[in-house]
């Protein structure tokens, strides 16, 4: 590594933002596309580029009871960029600290979201002259059904809906071509896509275990009642 070693809490800040989180995009669990548990690799990637002597030694904690050792420190320091960056290159899962390197479509959502946050961001009087955009769902039809809740996808864009969902769905392991179930055209549409991921979340239809994000187990009908709800 090109940051020459120091048994300091800064040095574990910087080696693991600015060597280990590149490393670990090589690693074959980030490389396969899969979630995967983020501890357990960057343990291995750590103990690969730090002897046992170095991994060992202990630095004050910020409990003044306890210490930790720079194994430990680097490996907390090295989840934390890889959650809170804004240039991370992966998506943080939740679920017990599993993550997936951003595919291109991730990075794309990621700049549409700040596109969209600085437009928020305005104190806008007039609300015909707030940015909006588009709401939609979207599915696969061997996953459609008419009378219980099946996977959905819903996201947002300000652009063209059909150009949005087929750049999701190109390069992805996709089964079958898209089928678009709903849009909704609303106003401040970033916020409003956080209050529709956050009702169906509190009614535990989010899935999380999944390829992708914003999915969840619902029906067209309940995506357009709480789109109506939050926004009429």
């Amino acid at each position: 590594m090109s940051i020459p070693f120091k048994p300091t809490k800064s040095y574990c800040y910087q080696v693991a933002r600015y060597e280990l989180l590149d490393q670990l995009t090589q690693e074959p669990e980030a490389l396969s596309g899969q979630p995967f548990r983020m501890n357990t690799v960057a343990k291995r990637v750590i103990e690969r580029n730090l002897t046992p002597e170095q991994l060992a030694i202990e630095l004050p904690a910020a409990r003044a009871d306890r210490v930790d050792a720079i194994g430990a420190t680097i490996r907390f320091f090295v989840m934390l960029h890889a959650k809170r960056l804004p240039n991370s290159p992966f998506l943080w899962l939740g679920d017990g600290g599993m993550y997936k390197l951003k595919e291109p479509t991730d990075i794309e959502q990621e700049m549409e979201d700040a596109e969209l946050e600085a437009t928020d961001d305005d104190d806008i009087e007039n609300a015909a002259s707030q940015f909006d955009g588009w709401i939609y769902a979207f599915s696969f039809p061997p996953l459609v059904k008419n009378d219980e809740p099946f996977p959905i996808k819903i996201g947002k864009t300000i652009n063209d809906v059909e150009e949005r969902v087929a750049y999701q769905c190109k390069g992805s392991a996709s089964f079958d071509n898209p089928v678009i179930l709903g849009r909704w055209q609303v106003l401040r549409v970033s916020s409003v896509e956080t209050a529709i991921h956050a009702t169906l979340k509190s009614r535990g239809k989010w899935r999380e275990n999944v390829p992708g994000t914003e999915w969840f187990n619902t029906t067209t009908a309940e995506v357009d009642e709480v789109v109506r709800f939050i926004q009429p």
